[in-house]
């Protein structure tokens, strides 16, 4: 692999494996200045915390070097017939188990679209005991988990080899763990992984906060971790969605609006409509799957 140097100044294609550049070119873009800044001081050995707004690219940012590490592998070069070596490369830890869950899901197309025979898996609550035993003896180059399940596996005996090999620690909604109890507890268990495997690289993401000093100094409390900062992402378009129907005096909670928002999500290749309690997200879903009569 380059340089740091050398790959902060070359073009995003030079700067990446051919399998990961041709990737890119596929989906017709370019990698982010800030995810090519993550991904060389990964390769200079350094920790890094991600600041950067939502939908700028951030998780793929946490997760490239890994894929830039993984795909210039022996096993990886071979082709994906060839048998890897059961050895956890990179640990990602999310305060959600269902992001976990759903970044696991979303690393599956570009692994399979590079055509990479990289092993992603996740350790919840809900992993069934026999997955979480044959992870302690054969684990997978990615496995995704929880502050408390990372706990958990650190109490195992054979803590080492499970963990000895380990070169990329990820943490997600870095900013939703400091301060806080559980962020107590991974700061614990990140000491003891200092301890086991110490040339481990640690990438923390976060949305803009305001000390950030604070979470460089808990990623890395023995130095200072790279502060890397991506550009806004596309300007907001705000508008106000305007119903003609009538409004009730109390208890409606927006439902005399969701047929203006049916049509409003039909406009929309991709809608994510936000509520304010879990009840209120289930009446809103079947409210609007009774409108569905385009089958969306």
């Amino acid at each position: 692999m380059r340089a740091a140097a050398d790959i902060l100044h070359a073009s995003p294609t030079q700067s990446l494996p051919a399998s990961v550049a041709r990737w890119f070119a596929s989906r017709g873009w370019q990698p982010h200045a800030h995810q090519l800044e993550t991904l060389a001081a990964t390769a200079a050995g350094e920790s890094v915390l991600l600041i950067a707004p939502t939908g700028g690219g951030k998780t793929l940012a946490g997760f490239l070097p890994a894929l830039v590490e993984l795909a210039a592998a022996p096993q990886a070069r071979a082709g994906a017939g060839a048998r890897r070596t059961s050895a956890l490369h990179t640990l990602y830890i999310s305060p959600l188990k269902a992001l976990a869950v759903d970044v696991a899901r979303n690393l599956q197309t570009p692994i399979a679209e590079m055509g990479l025979p990289i092993s992603v898996e996740t350790r919840t609550g809900d992993t069934p005991p026999a997955r979480r035993t044959r992870q302690r003896i054969a684990p997978p180059d990615m496995l995704l988990t929880t502050p408390e399940q990372l706990a958990l596996m650190l109490s195992y005996r054979d803590t080492e080899r499970l963990f000895g090999a380990l070169r990329l620690i990820v943490i997600d909604e870095l900013h939703a763990l400091v301060g806080a109890k559980r962020g107590d507890l991974l700061a614990l268990g990140l000491a003891r992984l200092g301890r086991i495997a110490p040339a481990a690289r640690r990438i923390g993401l976060s949305a803009t906060v305001a000390a950030p000093d604070d979470l460089r100094r808990y990623l890395l409390p023995a130095g200072a971790a790279r502060l890397v900062q991506g550009r806004a992402g596309a300007p907001p378009e705000i508008a106000i969605l305007s119903s003609t129907a009538r409004i009730p005096w109390s208890g409606h909670t927006g439902r005399h609006a969701y047929a203006e928002l049916y049509a409003a999500i039909q406009q929309a290749r991709t809608a994510l409509v936000f509520v304010n309690t879990r009840s209120q997200a289930e009446m809103v879903f079947q409210s609007l799957w009774r409108l569905n009569e385009a089958n969306l």
